[in-house]
């Protein structure tokens, strides 16, 4: 029943994917991909307790949340569109100033990986709230032990990717 509330919840993490490792040295992808899920798998030890928390001691606030984080993520989107439409060449720019600094021989790469590692593993933490706290609102009444079995196997696929509610039933 939990599974059939959480159709069509997100089972992919677009903040920490294949993207993130572009441009790095090919010796590098392995760590680089291995901070990526250590950062995301500390997010979900994080947001996991923390809804579960949230939902045993304040469950009315579990909605408003739900607004707010909904509310974010249409501007996300939004402000997104707008940047495409207003700023078309900017993902080109981008991408020929990332290759100037992988060229440039003063940049530290593993600096420079440390602080995309960071940056993903940011975003990751607001869309993962995101994503649990719309996971939660279905299941917000029923029992403990099935919030967090919801919320953990929520947690494990939005690492793994295959967390694709659509097709349980």
């Amino acid at each position: 029943m939990a599974a059939k509330k959480t159709a069509g919840i997100p089972g992919d993490d677009p903040a920490l994917n294949a993207e993130q490792v572009t441009g790095v040295q090919a010796n590098r992808e392995l760590p680089v991909g291995w901070a990526l899920a250590k950062g995301s798998l500390v997010n979900k030890v994080i947001l996991v307790p923390s809804a579960l928390f949230l939902s045993s001691i304040v469950p009315w606030l579990i909605e408003p949340l739900m607004i707010v984080g909904d509310a974010f993520l249409c501007f996300a989107g939004c402000e997104k569109l707008t940047h495409k439409v207003l700023h078309p060449k900017t993902k080109q720019e981008h991408s020929e100033r990332h290759k100037a600094n992988i060229a440039d021989t003063q940049v530290d790469p593993v600096a420079a990986e440390k602080s995309k590692v960071k940056d993903a593993a940011r975003t990751d933490f607001i869309l993962s709230a995101e994503i649990i706290v719309i996971t939660l609102g279905p299941v917000a009444t029923a029992s403990f032990i099935t919030q967090v079995g919801v919320l953990v196997d929520d947690g494990r696929s939005l690492r793994t990717g295959d967390g694709h509610r659509e097709t349980r039933t």
